[in-house]
């Protein structure tokens, strides 16, 4: 006996019971042990910070991550699960400093960097214990005891191995760029940290006139300077101003010449920006039109005093305030000419390059202005852009002003806007290894495909060297050693090497131990070597997991050598310019290979609305709380079964979630009660060795075990290529075809008394296909196929599904002719419903004939052969098969233009007059492939379905829809016969409804009493037999009343019945 199956299931609740099962089996453990000596299959897992709760945002990789490695278990390969944590870095600090109060760098360095590093290694592991609980809870298997953390002392040894080994190959070296830097944090950001914190704002745009002070040695212009003309340049940054040096234009940009009518001064800007700053062209003249190559070396006067002294080098050359070339300039907003801040701006840097012209950046650490910049020091620069441009306006150098809304780059963890400023870091080559690069990305597997080529191709095709330095406190510190005399430089690549050096051993590599340990400069013999004050990149820390969590090359380094690249990893669409990257860039640089074979690539999980899920905004469902309300398991397959893991973006709703049960889970838990409830009325107990020696005789029987097989390859096929979404739908079709197909065409050999060969059959069948499809399934639902097995096993099985190997594809069972005819008959019954659907018949109205029209001979064949099926399920008296579809519909025939039209050119109109006039019988033909031409004023055009639209008008009373080769029509017209049969239809409808609600056994025999109208009272005499043994009534008789009964609607009547148990 089977265990009963609870129709009213909560989902929810039976899979903490699973949760329960394999922790007190320790059965996660045991699907790794028991592959001991098995190829081992390697997973890296992406370490997550552990200062907040996880969200939807994990959800969906912590399940792909839970889905291969499930997958691969079952494969018979052994998959090691560590999960890892990300300890270090701003997100930590941040919190820290809310915690604490602390709002800079030097009140984090008063406070004390020792005292702060303790505060934030207590609080890294804050929520550990939520994270281990939600994602077990998800139904994801992963190693939390073996945990790996990017603070711990070995995984940060072999992250100094890391960089020692890129310090040996010419790989790190140090550098000043104009890099994003966040203000609050007072350091860096590398560039591909910047997709993550993009906002739109709005900013000012303001147009500032440069009075002219000498004119360029291309041309000849007196004018220029007669203190009247000026350039007019565009900036959305006015806190620059200040430190403005120069101005550019575009060398092959025409710029123009204008006389202002209405104040008579004379301006110079791009000839195409005109229309944005006159609206008439009345208003202005233009006096001539240069390229702006004719401009180069143009004076003019600073709009500021703060470096005016700049205008003159100090070899007497000439100097700042003057006029630039560079490609970078465009029309496309402003003036078409550009004010230089060369410390502000990586273009402007480059334009400054060898011109003897300092940069000048009069801003501190937070991005306030110094003493340079008098009037504004201490002030954070953008909050001194309006002050500025009150300034500029009451001078008369402020032309126009305006805002925009722009995407500007913030700080990914504390939301501040960044500055692009020029500061001095420590960097990976990166731009120079392109070829390698690329070279590692073309040996991974990418899912979806076009991330290989496109968004991580071109990310690093385009990549520009690493900025790995930050200078903060409570990370990695950089293990660099710099002689304070003559400025020799080491990297120390592990502790061991830093005590041959220092004689000093550290257990704890934090900065605040690691900066105490000074030695002897071998270089110079008088210096002293003392650490550099950076900090990694935590990004440079996850992106070493691969060697650091497995302490390599200090322990494991036999094993890891031989299991480099990983087999598999997973994260979100942000990570190509992340942690994949990250992992490309080392793997590439140290062992000349990508980190890792296959990934899939899943996109972002947005509310309902299509907005981000906000926590202020309330618009989404708390994961947990679905999980709670739902099952993990729905909660899954809506996530899986969706463009989200092709990387694109999913809409979350509950609806959605919802619907997973309506029409997925529930369908598969009816199939599994119906096999349990019929199996134990019956006393039957299935083996799964019913067809070791010989198929079964019943089509229907072999049917379901073909798909069966088709399932397990297909679904296996996908899974070997890291196709989710391809996977999921076979096992979904299958769920259709066994509960909306097999069971219900087999119903009544399932209801009959007794138990012959030919029901014993069915159970072997039905119980071979749940089996299958919970082997199969396991890996996406773990807690519904757990259920299932824990249920159907056998003593031979193991105790858990998760324990047994995965189905591999029997030949033996599949019948791909079997499957074309039930393929064939499928598509002619659903054909035939659409009809219904279409024209609002319900399916429990009977009708008198369907009508059936193929132009292939075998499927003719098929449906002939299946005539009492298609009959049985369309609800008709009769199957007519016609030889020619213009017995159901008469043609019409129209050209089709987009395809005549290139061929006919003026010639369309005279070859659409043709066709419209083709017959029914030269219509036909053409769609029987038959050749057949027209001559159009002499040009003879052979006619076919693709040149020709083929219309169809019904004849009258018939439905009739087409779908390639076959025709289904349906006879419409409902005679009184048949109405009454639908009356009676409708009541065994509503008994067999009122049986279930009222608990009743499905053996329960009743006793029935019906009331209703005259004509319900004409088709309950005709059918009362048919009643009756449908609804296993012993007695079933007509009262003109009823008291207690229940109601059962029959199109606009309604039927009173009342049911006891005999």
């Amino acid at each position: 006996m089977y265990k009963a199956v609870d129709p009213k299931v909560d989902f929810a609740k039976q899979e903490e019971g699973i949760l329960k099962f394999w922790e007190e089996n320790d059965t996660f453990k045991k699907s790794i042990s028991q592959r001991e000596g098995a190829e081992d299959y390697v997973f890296y897992d992406g370490p997550p910070f552990a200062t907040g709760l996880p969200h939807f945002g994990h959800f969906i990789p912590s399940t792909i991550k839970d889905i291969i490695p499930r997958y691969q278990t079952m494969k018979g390969k052994k998959v090691d699960r560590r999960f890892g944590w990300d300890c270090h870095g701003l997100p930590v600090e941040n919190l820290i400093e809310k915690e604490l109060g602390l709002n800079s760098k030097h009140e984090i360095e008063a406070y004390g960097v020792a005292n702060f590093n303790d505060k934030c290694r207590a609080s890294v592991l804050r929520y550990t214990a939520e994270w281990r609980k939600t994602i077990t809870r998800m139904g994801r298997w992963v190693d939390f005891d073996r945990d790996y953390k990017t603070m711990n002392p070995d995984f940060m040894e072999s992250i100094w191995w890391v960089a020692k080994t890129l310090w040996d190959k010419g790989l790190i070296y140090e550098g000043k760029y104009i890099l994003p830097y966040c203000p609050r944090c007072s350091t860096v950001l590398s560039t591909h940290e910047l997709a993550q914190g993009y906002k739109e704002v709005q900013d000012p745009a303001i147009t500032i006139r440069f009075k002219i002070t000498r004119a360029p040695a291309a041309f000849s212009d007196p004018d220029m300077t007669n203190g009247k003309t000026y350039f007019l340049a565009w900036t959305t940054t006015p806190w620059t101003l200040p430190s403005n040096e120069g101005l550019c234009m575009g060398p092959d940009i025409d710029y123009v010449k204008i006389l202002d009518k209405e104040s008579g001064d004379y301006y110079i800007l791009a000839e195409s920006r005109l229309s944005s700053y006159y609206k008439d062209e009345k208003d202005y003249e233009v006096i001539y039109k240069r390229k702006g190559a004719d401009f180069i070396g143009a004076k003019y006067e600073p709009l500021f005093p703060y470096f005016a002294n700049l205008a003159v080098n100090e070899d007497g050359s000439d100097g700042a305030f003057r006029m630039f070339n560079a490609d970078y300039v465009s029309t496309e907003d402003g003036t078409g000419i550009v004010h230089i801040a060369p410390a502000f701006g990586e273009d402007d840097s480059k334009v400054f390059q060898g011109t003897g012209i300092p940069a000048m950046e009069p801003i501190d650490a937070e991005c306030k202005f110094t003493a340079e910049v008098s009037d504004y020091q201490g002030r954070f620069v953008k909050e001194c852009d309006k002050d500025i441009m009150d300034r500029l306006k009451k001078e008369g150098k402020l032309v126009k002003r305006e805002q925009i809304k722009h995407q500007y780059p913030h700080c990914w963890r504390c939301s501040s806007p960044l500055i692009y400023r020029g500061i001095g870091s420590w960097f990976v080559r990166v731009a120079d290894h392109h070829d390698s690069l690329l070279k590692a990305n073309s040996q991974i597997k990418w899912q979806p495909a076009h991330i290989k080529d496109g968004r991580f191709g071109k990310w690093l095709a385009g990549a520009r060297d690493w900025a790995i330095s930050r200078n903060r406190y409570w990370g990695n510190p950089i293990p660099i050693w710099k002689c304070d005399e003559c400025g020799k430089s080491v990297c120390v690549g592990s502790r061991e090497e830093l005590k041959n050096l220092s004689g000093v051993y550290l257990d704890d590599l934090h900065k605040q131990f690691a900066d105490k340990v000074t030695f002897k400069c071998s270089c110079c013999g008088n210096g002293t070597m003392r650490r550099i004050p950076e900090v990694f990149d935590c990004w440079f820390e996850s992106g070493s997991m691969p060697y650091a969590q497995q302490h390599y090359p200090f322990e494991n380094k036999e094993y890891f050598e031989s299991h480099f690249p990983a087999d598999f990893i997973s994260e979100g669409l942000d990570q190509t310019r992340g942690w994949f990257y990250t992992l490309t860039v080392l793997g590439s640089h140290i062992f000349d290979k990508p980190a890792f074979k296959n990934c899939i690539v899943n996109g972002l999980v947005l509310a309902s609305d299509g907005r981000k899920m906000s926590k202020s905004l309330r618009n989404y469902t708390d994961p947990v709380e679905a999980i709670n309300k739902f099952g993990a398991d729905a909660l899954r397959l809506f996530l899986t079964h969706s463009a989200v893991v092709k990387a694109d973006d999913l809409r979350y709703s509950d609806d959605g979630v919802r619907e997973v049960i309506k029409s997925i889970i529930l369908p598969l838990w009816n199939s599994y009660s119906f096999f349990v409830q019929y199996a134990n009325i019956d006393g039957v107990t299935c083996t799964g060795h019913e067809f070791d020696d010989k198929l079964p005789s019943n089509p229907l029987d072999r049917w379901i075990l073909s798909v069966a097989q088709k399932m397990v390859k297909d679904v296996t096929a996908a899974l070997d290529d890291y196709d989710l979404s391809a996977a999921i739908d076979p096992w979904l079709s299958f769920i259709d075809q066994i509960n909306n197909w097999y069971i219900r065409r087999n119903r009544r050999r399932f209801w009959k008394s007794g138990s012959d060969s030919d029901k014993m059959e069915a159970y072997g069948a039905l119980y071979s296909a749940l089996k299958t499809f919970t082997l199969t399934a396991a890996p996406f639902i773990p807690f519904l196929t757990e259920t299932m097995w824990q249920n159907l096993k056998t003593p031979e099985d193991k105790e858990s599904v998760h324990l047994m190997d995965y189905p591999v594809y029997n030949e033996k069972f599949r019948d791909e002719k079997l499957e074309f005819q039930m393929a064939s008959v499928q598509k002619a019954v659903s054909m035939g419903r659409s009809l219904r659907n279409q024209f609002n018949i319900k399916n429990r109205q009977p009708l008198s004939a369907v009508a059936l029209v193929t132009r292939d001979a075998e499927e003719k064949k098929v449906l002939q052969e299946m005539e009492d099926t298609i009959a049985e399920e369309l609800n008709v008296k009769k199957v007519i098969f016609h030889e020619r579809e213009d017995e159901l519909v008469e043609y019409s025939a129209k050209a089709n233009f987009r395809v005549l039209g290139k061929q006919l050119g003026g010639k369309m109109k005279l070859a659409a007059a043709e066709i419209a006039k083709l017959s029914n019988d030269q219509i036909a033909a053409i769609l029987d492939g038959q050749a057949l031409s027209i001559s159009v004023d002499g040009q003879d055009v052979d006619l076919t379905s693709e040149n020709v639209i083929v219309e169809r008008r019904e004849k009258e009373d018939l439905k009739v829809v087409n779908e390639g080769t076959l025709t289904v029509g349906l006879e419409t017209k409902i005679t009184d016969d048949l109405k009454r049969e639908g009356y009676a239809r409708d009541l065994v409808r509503g008994i067999q409804n009122n049986r279930k609600e009222s608990g009743f056994d499905i053996t329960d025999r009743i006793t029935l009493q019906v009331s209703g109208d005259a004509e319900l009272k004409e088709a309950f005499e005709q059918f009362k037999d048919f009643i009756a043994g449908e609804t296993l009534a012993s007695s079933a008789q007509w009262s003109d009343s009823i008291s207690g009964g229940f109601n059962a609607d029959a199109d606009d009547k309604t039927w009173t019945a009342k049911i006891e148990k005999a």
